[in-house]
């Protein structure tokens, strides 16, 4: 046989084989199926709908091999018991607000937003380019998990009100639905903070258990009917200047996932964090302009009570730093990133947007 033609056959064989290869190996990537656990109400297709925005990624970066299950609050196990479940591996993952388990660890917070912190674009950059998944990991490694960011709500509102605040005296007594540190801050101003889950607010509120609910912005917040029975809506959320939730992932079952896999939960879960925050931020307006038509009354908090909230948040992060060596940690990288981009942000950022605030209104 004529060489050239051997040498060719031989080229395009190669060629095959390079083509086949990818088949081959999909075909031998094992099927897994995981079941995840949400903290959040079925109904709400934004923020609970970002686990099936991962889910589904998931499964096409796969080719539907590894396949995740969503259940709602309550199917599998309650709201504020996932990082149990997975800690347990009861469930292999779960979607929730790390903040919701401050009880077991104050640096918990970190993961979601602590008071008067970062904004959503500061938190995203230090999850991700300041060290901040690393080192929240060494925090959930000890609760048997790894986890990432899944999910981002942008800026928030300051919650439904009863009553009006005019002073910080208005706070005193005041039950409040509010997760993390916040809570903490508002008890120091004289607040009394619940810890609730979504499905169990509006009755609370309904019945006058409560006296203010803090959820998340006007288009959660107006189908869960909370302008129905609190008038007044306040803005901004102090205690959470953005909001991550997160992805927690029982650390066996991570280990034991392909490298690929691992990779496609990744890619997936900063997917469905940028489609969370895009949905809110386009569909925020609109139900804003409902609730207002409807009669809410939106109310800025005063200086007075934001100013009072800050120095006691302020104090609060020294006394957890010096109790608490996981907070430390991630508080002084935290703080330095934190501190870094407001200074680069007062340049650019902030002076673009001020700038367009006022000319808008003219």
């Amino acid at each position: 046989m004529d060489r050239r033609v051997i040498l060719r056959r031989s080229a395009a064989a190669a060629v095959s084989a390079r083509l086949a290869a990818p088949a081959i190996s999909n075909a031998q990537a094992p099927a897994i199926r995981w079941r995840l656990t949400s903290s959040y109400p079925t109904s709400l297709d934004a923020i609970h709908g970002a686990g099936h925005v991962f889910a589904r990624t998931v499964a096409e970066l796969t080719e539907d091999r590894f396949q995740i299950r969503i259940f709602g609050p309550g199917e599998v196990v309650p709201a504020l018991q996932a990082l149990d479940a997975v800690q347990a591996g009861t469930v292999e993952a779960a979607h929730t607000t790390s903040s919701f388990y401050i009880g077991k660890s104050p640096a918990f917070a970190f993961a979601t937003g602590v008071p008067f912190g970062m904004n959503t674009r500061q938190q995203n950059a230090w999850m991700y380019e300041g060290g901040g998944i690393d080192l929240l990991n060494e925090l959930f490694r000890q609760y048997n998990a790894y986890s990432l960011p899944l999910g981002t709500t942008g800026a928030q509102m300051g919650g439904w009100f009863r009553k009006e605040i005019k002073t910080t005296e208005d706070l005193k007594g005041l039950k409040m639905r509010i997760a993390g540190l916040g809570g903490t801050v508002l008890s120091r101003v004289g607040g009394v903070p619940q810890q609730l889950a979504g499905g169990d607010i509006y009755p609370a509120l309904e019945r006058g258990t409560i006296d203010a609910v803090e959820w998340l912005g006007p288009y959660d917040d107006e189908k869960l009917g909370f302008n129905k029975v609190a008038p007044y809506y306040y803005y901004p959320a102090w205690w959470e200047g953005a909001a991550n939730t997160s992805l927690v992932v029982n650390l066996e079952q991570w280990n034991a996932l392909p490298k690929s896999y691992q990779a496609a939960i990744r890619v997936a879960a900063a997917e469905a964090t940028h489609w969370m925050v895009a949905r809110y931020d386009i569909r925020n307006p609109d139900a804003l302009r409902r609730l207002l038509a409807s009669g809410t009354q939106l109310r800025a908090f005063p200086r007075e009570v934001m100013d009072a909230c800050y120095r006691e948040a302020l104090a609060l992060e020294q006394e957890l730093a010096a109790k608490s060596p996981e907070y430390k940690k991630i508080h002084d990288n935290w703080a330095k990133a934190r501190d870094d981009m407001r200074a680069w942000f007062r340049v650019a950022e902030l002076s673009f947007d001020n700038y367009l605030a006022q000319a808008s209104r003219r």
